[in-house]
């Protein structure tokens, strides 16, 4: 399995939070300061407040979300954390601090879901919770009060409620290997309150995607805009292009969709091809189309591709003009379909629309002949591609 190294996709989905905390009057919680109080929904159906942990000799307050690589990758951690410290009083809710409509689709590259309170059933659902997750999505208050730049972003508190430690859960951004951490801060935190002992660090920076606010619905919809708008480029390709392309040899995953406008299924599946594409723009992640239409058709093609709104996304022009290339999209230009079939994917039985996707280093890891299931394409993509960073 594949899991993005990028630390351009860690910047981007960081890199408006401070920006953001001034915009949106977020408090500054001060290290001896009470634990603001709350009342929220949980995905268990109760209504949680800051009074139903008053037992806990320890309160963590974890904000967190459903689509965060960085609170992906501090997944299992924060598990081995939770079975450590709860048995010796601690008490840990997890909030979700974020609104969809603060989130653009290709923010969303490493989950399956977004950041409603109903999906966040599913992902909890998915990832075993045992705890209350909360979600302030609504109206943003608590992650206000707190002062909430990202997720995960932890404010840790003592028997009377007053802030000892908040910032990042520990030193690492990454998943799957323990050893990226040489700071585990939020641990040290617990670990001091509970024994009498202060805190050896109070405060630390947070480090994740930033919290999404709902006040940016419009800077999204102006983002989703611009993308709709983008044109796009057809070239002829012939079957030694579609092989080159097929061998791949970059750092990205290639999703190959075959498709002709006269093709019924073809533009059926297509809105959620370019759905897939979006879902995954600012991953290793490229979509490739190849119109079998009559090569005198190009302008139809590009017609049709325009209207389905198949433009590049700024990350994915730039590594496919690195690779002396201009566009995605292509027109199949020879006479023989055999030989297409022969260099994109020999076992395809014949008929389009036909899908198949490549890894790196050019094996197909998953193909499809006929209409694809936009959600099953998506899931399988993002099992290769993997939901956090590694190092």
């Amino acid at each position: 399995m594949i899991r993005s190294k990028s630390l351009v996709a860690f910047l981007l989905l960081f890199s408006s939070a401070v920006i953001s905390s001034a915009e949106e009057g977020l408090a500054d919680l001060k290290i001896g300061e009470s634990a603001p109080a709350f009342s929220l929904p949980g995905i268990d159906g109760k209504t949680w407040s800051l009074a139903d942990f008053k037992e806990g000799k320890v309160l963590v307050v974890f904000f967190t979300s459903n689509h965060c690589p960085t609170s992906h990758g501090a997944a299992d951690r924060l598990k081995s954390f939770l079975a450590d410290y709860r048995p010796q009083g601690m008490a840990f809710v997890a909030i979700n601090p974020n609104h969809p409509e603060g989130l653009s689709v290709d923010e969303l590259g490493y989950s399956k879901y977004n950041d409603s309170f109903e999906e966040m059933k599913l992902y909890a659902a998915e990832e075993g919770f045992d705890f209350p997750y909360l979600y302030d999505g609504e109206t943003q208050e608590v992650a206000r009060a707190y002062g909430c730049l990202t997720t995960p972003h932890v404010f840790v508190f003592d028997a009377e409620r007053k802030l000892r430690y908040k910032g990042r859960f520990d030193d690492s951004r990454f998943g799957g290997d323990d050893s990226t951490v040489k700071s585990p801060d939020t641990r040290n935190a617990v670990e001091a309150l509970l024994v009498g002992k202060p805190v050896p660090v109070e405060v630390t920076k947070p480090m994740g995607c930033s919290t999404k606010w709902r006040s940016k619905k419009s800077a999204v919809a102006e983002k989703m805009a611009s993308w709709d708008a983008t044109p796009v480029e057809v070239e002829s390709i012939d079957a030694a292009g579609i092989a080159a392309l097929r061998k791949n040899g970059t750092n990205k995953v290639r999703l190959f969709n075959v498709w002709a406008t006269w093709c019924a299924p073809c533009v059926q599946e297509f809105p959620d091809l370019v759905a897939t594409a979006r879902k995954f723009g600012l991953r290793d992640f490229e979509f490739i189309s190849i119109s079998v239409d009559d090569p005198g058709n190009a302008a139809a093609v590009k017609a049709f591709l325009e209207k389905q709104r198949a433009g590049m996304a700024p990350k994915l022009k730039k590594s496919v003009e690195a690779e002396g290339r201009t566009t995605n999209s292509y027109l199949y230009s020879g006479s023989d379909i055999d030989e297409l079939m022969q260099a994109l994917d020999p076992e395809w039985p014949g008929g389009v629309p036909h899908t198949v996707l490549v890894d790196t280093d050019g094996r197909i890891i998953w193909r499809h002949n006929g209409l694809v299931d936009g959600e099953t394409l998506r899931t399988t993509i993002l099992d290769h591609l993997g939901d956090y960073y590694v190092p």
